[in-house]
């Protein structure tokens, strides 16, 4: 029996019987019937109640058994899945059990918005069709806030958000607005939603300031992404009261290395220093290495505020004018950072190699260290090109060694993605004033081969049970950085597409298919097209994640791979540090479904982050180009689709699109398979990689939309 309760709406009542007839599957009933269960007694609620069953006989969800009496349709169930909203307003429910796709028409899906956890009532399937259902449930938002601009008029005013992420203006109370102005940038939260209204109701949390300032648009963009962009004071108030100072005590258990030549090499502008490295020589010619790592997780306990923050952010996120750090500034700049003349803890792999980047043996430690020089990647590359100036044998031999490493990784088949990346030179007020490109040198490739040594050893002692202490006959769970295969498909859709360049990516003889991509990306270097089939080349890839079930680094030709190096920034690091520890210590293994969850998030919370930082570029393109209307550049077509072509510029990487309907020469045709449009009578070809003058024509903020025209002069 349903209990009685006072039903307010269409949407509540029809729920409401759809959940008697799902409570009692074998049982019919008649509209009175339904109306003493449910408590409904007037008149025009039980005419309703017979109404609605009809329309759920329609739906089939229930059947007619004889005249006016019903029972639930057989095969009808209920499901637990996430709303992926198309551009009309429906949706596709895409259930947690990986079974088939349910359509949900707008009408039925009862407020439930895109990425939302959902419960659904599933029909029973007409034959030949789509499996269709209505939510009945929404089980988890996956969303509390909402940014957009505001709309005020004198008794109320709207938040009109972007259109992919809630359909609806969020209507906002005039004693809702925290003094919020019309056409400012604001969030707001949704704190009702009545079944019968058309518009949720919602209160502003946080205005942002004016529509075009900098601080308010980089700040929409991380509230869009559902990204924090303050942080809040009990975490800042806690970070304070960690104490500067390290106890001798701690001190005396660590393996002292600040006798050793120690470093870091970063960017020019970084303030968090994770990582460091320490170099020596030893007898027989080799060299003892640290990698020394902060150690994070000495400062941040498990649980404490601080720790449940960093979980919840599971990584810093990078804007193109700033970074908005994962732990309080106090941890990241200050006390974790290893900042050069300060003694600091860490936690350290360290090596003895070859000079040919053979491993003799390695360890992992708590240390402390005291770096001697702070390098940024232009100092630590004139050092090496010239040999000359402060640790210059240091860098120059493990320069030496890191090329070895580098070497031996592609010959075993790891993949070489040298992307170009974009910065934008910044004026104080965030305005872009031009553009450069970003090149990585041998001290960048130092560093990243080392801490590449670093995270593969540390899996490597877990995933092949190496660590002494653990007394378990398998290895315990622990944290991977995992990377699949490519999807054959795509591999064979891309190989295809390359071929029409005079490029071969299908491998010959006994080629690996990575081998095959290295021997594409030497052999497209200093092409027009390079950007283009390298970015194609990633998109055959799959994304790597975090997870407990190790299927190895395809992309790095790593069986074992962790992250271990940036605790400063991301939180599996702080995961690893910890479990380590653990297995170090002797301690039995964590459970991998709680571990896998937590990967499961953190690997979310990264992609976000992607997201949040390509936003960023993307409206700081636009803003750059929104001064050169009208301009002719030279670009490449970068992608192409049923909406038209995308042409990156040569110049400055900014990516537009010129529209179908702009190419009124002809009715082009889109050719999925080759990566084209087609002119029906010209037979006109416009393709992925081709060269293209384009104008500027219109630079859209708002939208973060760049609308180019062919110029034909």
């Amino acid at each position: 029996m349903v209990k009685k309760k006072k039903i307010a709406g269409k949407s509540d009542l029809k729920n409401s019987i759809a959940e008697l007839f799902g409570d009692n599957p074998n049982k019919k009933f008649n509209y009175k019937q339904v109306a003493a269960e449910l408590g409904v007694e007037k008149k025009k609620g039980r005419r309703r109640i017979e109404s609605l069953l009809f329309e759920m006989r329609d739906s089939g969800f229930i059947s007619e058994v004889t005249a006016g009496r019903f029972k639930l349709l057989a095969r009808s169930s209920y499901i637990t899945g996430v709303v992926d909203m198309t551009a009309s307003g429906a949706a596709y429910i895409v259930p947690d059990d990986g079974a088939e796709d349910i359509f949900v028409s707008q009408s039925n899906l009862n407020n439930a918005l895109n990425g939302d956890r959902v419960k659904v009532l599933q029909y029973a399937r007409p034959k030949r069709r789509q499996l269709e259902g209505e939510v009945v449930e929404i089980v988890k938002r996956s969303r509390e806030l909402f940014v957009g601009v505001l709309e005020v008029s004198d008794n109320f005013a709207f938040l009109v958000a972007d259109s992919k992420v809630i359909m609806k203006d969020i209507f906002i109370p005039r004693e809702k607005l925290k003094d919020g102005k019309d056409g400012q940038k604001a969030v707001a939260r949704i704190v009702e939603w009545p079944g019968k209204a058309k518009n949720p109701v919602g209160e502003v949390v946080d205005v942002l300031g004016d529509t075009g300032d900098n601080e308010a648009e980089m700040h929409a963009i991380l509230a869009e992404f559902n990204l924090p962009y303050t942080y809040p004071q009990k975490v800042v108030e806690a970070a304070d009261k960690i104490a500067e100072t390290i106890p001798d005590e701690e001190i005396k258990k660590r393996v002292d290395f600040r006798d050793i030549p120690t470093f870091t090499i970063d960017p020019a502008d970084a303030k968090d220093f994770d990582d460091a490295l320490s170099v020596k020589s030893v007898e027989g010619g080799n060299y003892q290495v640290g990698v020394h790592i902060a150690d994070v997780t000495w400062y941040v306990k498990p649980d404490s505020v601080i720790d449940k923050e960093g979980y919840e952010r599971a990584t810093s996120v990078y804007l193109v004018d700033r970074v908005v750090p994962m732990l309080p500034e106090r941890l990241s700049n200050l006390l974790c950072s290893l900042r050069p003349g300060e003694d600091k803890l860490c936690f350290s792999v360290v090596f003895e190699l070859t000079p040919e980047g053979d491993i003799v043996s390695s360890q992992v430690a708590r240390t402390i260290i005291n770096s001697d020089r702070r390098f940024a990647y232009e100092e630590a590359q004139k050092v090496i090109e010239t040999r000359e100036g402060d640790y210059s044998e240091e860098l120059t031999a493990l320069n030496s060694i890191a090329q070895k490493l580098r070497a031996k990784r592609y010959n075993r088949g790891a993949i070489s993605f040298e992307r170009i990346e974009v910065e934008f030179d910044i004026d104080e007020k965030g305005k872009p004033l031009g553009v450069k490109f970003r090149e990585s040198k041998e001290a960048n490739k130092l560093i990243e081969e080392f801490m590449l040594l670093a995270n593969k050893r540390v899996a490597e002692l877990v995933g092949k049970n190496e660590i002494s202490k653990t007394k378990q006959n398998s290895a315990p769970t622990f944290v991977y950085r995992i990377h699949d295969l490519p999807d054959p498909d795509k591999y064979d859709s891309f190989t295809s597409f390359v071929r029409k360049f005079g490029l071969e990516a299908e491998p010959s003889g006994k080629e690996s298919v990575s081998q095959a991509i290295n021997r594409l990306l030497e052999d497209v270097k200093g092409r027009k097209e390079q950007n283009i089939i390298e970015t194609l080349a990633i998109r055959t890839m799959a994304k790597a994640i975090y997870s407990t079930h190790n299927i190895g680094h395809y992309g790095l030709a790593f069986k074992h791979y962790s992250h271990f190096t940036s605790p400063i920034r991301r939180y599996p690091d702080m995961m690893v540090h910890r479990l380590l520890e653990r297995y170090m210590e002797g301690k039995k293994s964590v459970s991998a479904d709680e571990y896998e969850a937590m990967c499961e998030h953190c690997s979310d919370m990264e992609q976000r982050s992607v997201d949040a930082e390509r936003a960023s570029i993307k409206y700081k393109q636009v803003e750059f180009l929104k001064d050169h209307q009208g301009e002719s550049f030279e670009g490449v077509i970068s992608g192409v689709s049923q909406w038209g072509i995308y042409v990156e510029l040569i110049d400055n990487k900014c990516e537009g699109m010129v529209s179908m309907r702009d190419l009124d020469d002809d009715f082009y045709q889109f050719d999925e398979e080759n990566y084209r449009i087609t002119g029906r009578n010209s037979g006109k070809v416009y393709q992925l990689g081709d060269p293209l003058k384009i104008k500027v024509a219109a630079a859209n903020l708002e939208k973060r939309q760049l609308d180019f025209v062919i110029d034909y002069d």
